[in-house]
């Protein structure tokens, strides 16, 4: 988004129409920030009333500037209470109940009025979105499945395929075997999954297609289909190459680089990553990112020194919740390397850390899970 969205010219009239501001999540001092508006997946987006300081409208993940420039009218004209007819001050109330991390009411809410919905009907794309999201967060993965199945014909060309399909097949991949509807959602989702990622007339975020592309890859892995796994990850990394040659400047091609990582590592080929990450540690010596992926694909390639030489440039740039990532990935190359008390040694400094994170960014299943795998360990 910051890379190819915000930097679009067209998005220059919205300019005084909000105050505009970027939180750092991983910044301590931003603790007290979180507290108050709860992060369930990045980025997040909230346009926020000045008068009550509460969300009026949420969005999580890309967007494309069109999708942008919808939810910013959505959103002001929330604020502003001027919602239009009956339905639009449903969509309304449902995007308060979501803003608000109240999930399960949203979900009612919007179910009720996408039922009503009538064709053509301009934010049914985005509300389906914001339906399936708020589904998954309560774990009704049935729902999740049947509400994207229902959707997909009518959004297949439209920026939010992508989310659509990936989702409806997240949500029926988690449904127990023994569901006899679970065979049929799976397909027909598959089919919609692969629909989406083979259409490339219409306009949607490429990350949101890496998306679909990574499902496609999970869907392969859990039917224990090796050779199928790799093929669907690499048509992924060539797909994710592509949008990185037409990069214009560094910033924008090393949007890619997390996505690039992971297809080259499903596909066998986790040395393909090295010399982008390489490239990308250059040109942002501050990043702690680069060193830290670059470590997990030294992992893969059973290049340990070269993993925790890594990990160490990682760690002493990394802050927040996110140094918990980097810690994970140097307890796995112990691990892998064999040096059982270095990793279990990494893991106690990690729960450490983890345990004394202020609240907004402390995460107890995260202080459990450590726990957990530290009571495990030799």
């Amino acid at each position: 988004m910051r890379s190819f969205v915000f930097t679009d010219k067209s998005l220059t009239r919205q300019a005084g129409r909000f105050v505009w501001l970027a939180i750092d999540t991983e910044k301590e001092k931003n603790a007290p920030f979180l507290t108050r508006f709860k992060v369930e997946a990045w980025p997040t987006f909230w346009i926020v009333d000045p008068k009550t300081e509460k969300v009026a409208l949420r969005w999580m993940g890309g967007a494309t500037v069109q999708q942008l420039e919808k939810i910013l009218d959505d959103g002001a004209r929330a604020v502003k209470g001027k919602t239009g007819g009956a339905l639009e001050q449903e969509l309304a109330d449902a995007d308060r109940l979501y803003g608000d991390n109240k999930n399960a009411e949203a979900v009612a809410a919007y179910r009720t009025l996408i039922a009503k919905a009538p064709p053509g009907w301009a934010p049914y794309g985005r509300a389906t979105e914001s339906l399936l999201f708020a589904l998954q967060r309560v774990r009704d993965r049935k729902t999740c499945a049947t509400t994207a199945k229902e959707a997909f014909p009518r959004l297949a060309k439209t920026a939010s395929a992508a989310n659509i399909a990936g989702s409806g097949l997240s949500c029926a991949l988690a449904l127990d075997p023994a569901d006899p509807d679970r065979a049929g959602l799976v397909a027909e989702m598959l089919a919609a999954s692969k629909a989406v990622v083979a259409d490339t007339k219409t306009k949607m975020a490429a990350d949101d297609r890496s998306a679909v592309y990574e499902i496609l890859v999970d869907e392969r892995d859990g039917a224990k289909d090796e050779e199928g796994k790799k093929k669907v990850a690499a048509a992924w990394a060539a797909f994710l190459e592509g949008e990185a040659r037409k990069a214009k400047t560094k910033e924008e091609r090393s949007v890619f680089d997390p996505h690039r990582l992971s297809a080259y590592i499903e596909m066998g080929a986790p040395e393909k990553a090295v010399p982008m990450l390489q490239e990308s540690e250059k040109d942002f010596p501050g990043d702690y990112n680069p060193p830290a992926r670059l470590a997990a694909a030294y992992r893969e390639m059973k290049r340990f020194d070269d993993a925790l030489a890594a990990s160490d440039r990682a760690l002493a740039k990394v802050y927040g919740p996110r140094k918990l990532r980097v810690y994970a990935v140097r307890a796995d190359i112990y691990k892998a390397k064999g040096d059982a008390a270095a990793a279990k040694k990494t893991v106690a400094e990690a729960l450490a850390f983890a345990e004394s994170l202020p609240q907004g960014q402390r995460s107890e299943s995260a202080i459990a899970g450590l726990k957990q795998r530290l009571q495990s360990m030799p």
